[in-house]
């Protein structure tokens, strides 16, 4: 049990040296979700009436997770990557268990991503976003993002395993991200959706991301139970599917 743990938080720390020494990532798919919440959000702040007092405020956490869950969903690219290149091989061949892989890796991808979550509350902030005062509602608002993110890459680990080119796990990944962001609560309240939307929100993981983060950082509500089972179900189900198929990322 010890050595599956440091097996997974290894992989943690690999991903966070590999960030440190190159975080041009991080800050270019910064540059969207920033623009969102400074320009988009401000500008149709001022031109739509959708029942919020404060519309940036409101979209910030829908925008984390446009950025997020990008970054999640392309992690697998580097697992594509691996298998064209033999990596991939020796890893599967390793005494490491194969459980131990995918929560490794799919931990490892949440915490890169959940980096978008500190650049777009700062830049929407410096716009005159407000969140909670307190500190814990805001931690505990970045290990939510943490946690979507995990079911979010294992998801990708499991793309990864079907695409064996990344042309193609990218083209995949970029028709995920977008209906999935359009069909939430990211920019506008569930009641304004078309019925047929509507019924595809409720089944959105996003969604349920989405409530749950703005909760905590503009509500100072911990009423999440059923975001957080919603989600648990995600991440569980992903991860189960990512590590029965493991053995097919190098076929």
């Amino acid at each position: 049990m010890l050595n599956a743990i440091t097996s997974i938080f290894t992989f943690v720390e690999m991903e966070l040296r590999r960030l440190r020494h190159d975080p041009i990532e991080v800050i270019a798919r910064a540059v969207q979700p920033v623009l969102w919440v400074t320009v988009f959000g401000v500008v149709m702040a001022h031109r739509v009436a959708i029942g919020v007092q404060d519309y940036v405020s409101f979209i910030t956490p829908g925008v984390v997770f446009q950025s997020a869950t990008f970054m999640a969903l392309a992690y697998g690219i580097m697992m594509v990557f691996e298998r064209e290149s033999g990596i991939l091989k020796k890893l599967l061949s390793s005494p490491i268990p194969r459980t131990s892989i995918v929560i490794g890796r799919s931990l490892a991808g949440a915490v890169r991503a959940s980096t978008q979550y500190v650049i777009v509350l700062a830049s929407a902030a410096i716009v005159g976003a407000r969140f909670s005062n307190n500190p814990l509602f805001l931690v505990a608002g970045y290990l939510a993002t943490i946690y979507v993110c995990i079911g979010f890459t294992a998801l990708s680990i499991l793309v990864a395993s079907i695409m064996k080119t990344r042309e193609r796990f990218m083209g995949i990944v970029g028709a995920i991200t977008m209906p999935l962001f359009f069909a939430s609560n990211a920019l506008y309240p569930l009641d304004m959706m078309p019925e047929a939307i509507r019924l595809f929100a409720l089944v959105n993981p996003l969604t349920y991301a989405v409530d749950m983060v703005r909760k905590l950082v503009l509500y100072n509500e911990i009423c999440i139970l059923n975001d957080f089972f919603a989600l648990t179900l995600f991440n569980v189900l992903f991860l189960l599917i990512a590590v029965k198929e493991l053995n097919k990322i190098i076929e």
